[in-house]
């Protein structure tokens, strides 16, 4: 299978939008969700379109272990318990706590490549300041951070999704015999972690899940497994996809990277502009649970249905001019973390690691570039958008 790129997405999604903002897909055997407004219809409606995917999951014993706490996969109102007791970590106030620690990340990671005329965004920064905050937030060994790293790659990894596959095909058994070793380690590593927090509890949130209480009973330790591995994977791949996808906007746009420079308070709303238009997850999977029609088009109880969150973020019946980057577009009301009860719960630690280690960079470096002849490596577009190495040049200010 020839490989996809980014540029291949965005092209398929334009021609399928001519099918209008919701289609039935017959070599993807689903219906299609392009539109903004079609999309967050879809994602507010829980009980129409459902998060547990049921038999489209892996039946593996691995699979289904990190599965019992993964609320990503649940509806209400188990969803809505379990959601509660990890949010307590992500408030703001707790979050714009972190910024002296991101900060001081940040600038130890940089200072490793000090006197060196160029690095690897990915491998020196965009990767290890997101799972170090996340990891020390749970509890967890930093240093740990290798074996994270190859986790997610396992997980995510996989290179025959595209146009032409069966949603459904996300879970076969290939793509579960690749992931298996990789969420079989992951599960021991975590359980061994939270056994250990069981018989001595400490100042963090796996601690805190040990001793938490929902619905009157506590949570076993293979619960809290799903639990803390959704929050380390999830909690640092979408910073790691946005700070790739900054640089790689603002290369392709140099007089947005002079805006930003000359004027820091940009930022903001220039993250919010990458994730619209490199939205880190492209589609989320629902299933319909009952008869029901959105757009005019029929959908049966039990079919797939795929929101395109790329898509509508570039639907120009919301969007003006909707290919352009434009760190100023105001309102920007783009779904690039998600809409309703699963919205990112990490979206404000991310928003906030990005801005952070942007003004760092840019206070830093008088010219940094994406290295053109350096290979850049890049994750399947159909599963997710980043770079996994981006070569940068840099020229210290």
């Amino acid at each position: 299978m020839p490989t996809l790129t980014l540029t291949d997405l965005h092209a398929w999604l334009e021609r399928s939008r001519r099918d209008g903002p919701v289609s039935y897909d017959g070599a993807q055997r689903c219906t299609n969700v392009l539109g903004h407004p079609e999309t967050v219809a879809v994602l507010a409606d829980a009980a129409t379109y459902s998060s547990d995917l049921g038999d489209l999951l892996p039946q593996q014993e691995d699979f289904e272990l990190f599965q019992r706490g993964n609320f990503v996969r649940m509806d209400p109102p188990r969803h809505d318990a379990l959601r509660r007791l990890v949010s307590q970590a992500f408030t703001p106030r707790v979050v714009a706590g972190l910024e002296p620690r991101i900060a001081e990340v940040t600038t130890t990671l940089l200072d490793a490549r000090a006197g060196t005329d160029g690095f690897d965004l990915v491998e020196d920064l965009a990767y290890p300041l997101p799972v170090i905050v996340i990891a020390e937030l749970l509890g967890i060994p930093a240093e740990d951070r290798p074996l994270f790293r190859e986790w997610a790659d396992r997980i995510f990894e996989r290179a025959e999704a595209g146009p032409d596959q069966p949603v459904s095909r996300l879970a076969n058994g290939e793509a579960v015999a690749a992931a298996a070793p990789a969420v079989h380690q992951m599960n021991a590593y975590l359980l061994e972690r939270i056994r250990a927090r069981r018989a001595a509890p400490g100042d963090d949130l796996t601690s805190r899940l040990v001793l938490a209480e929902t619905e009157g009973a506590s949570l076993s330790d293979e619960e809290i497994v799903g639990f803390v591995g959704l929050l380390l994977i999830a909690g640092h791949i979408t910073t790691t996809a946005t700070l790739g996808n900054m640089m790689l906007c603002l290369d392709e746009h140099p007089d947005a990277a002079a805006d930003l420079r000359a004027d820091p308070a940009l930022l903001p709303g220039a993250i919010e502009e990458v994730v619209r238009l490199r939205t880190p997850f492209p589609r989320l999977i629902r299933r319909a649970t009952t008869d029901t029609e959105l757009a005019g088009v029929a959908i049966p109880a039990g079919a797939l249905v795929v929101p395109w969150l790329a898509a509508a973020n570039r639907d120009p019946r919301v969007f003006a001019d909707p290919e352009r980057f434009d760190p100023r577009r105001a309102p920007n009301p783009h779904l690039g973390f998600g809409h309703g009860l699963h919205f990112c719960l990490g979206a404000p630690l991310a928003r906030l690691e990005a801005r952070i280690a942007m003004e760092i960079l840019l206070r830093r470096y008088a010219d940094l570039a994406v290295d053109h002849a350096e290979p850049a490596e890049f994750r399947n577009p159909w599963v997710m958008v980043s770079p996994t190495s981006l070569p940068m040049t840099a020229v210290a200010a």
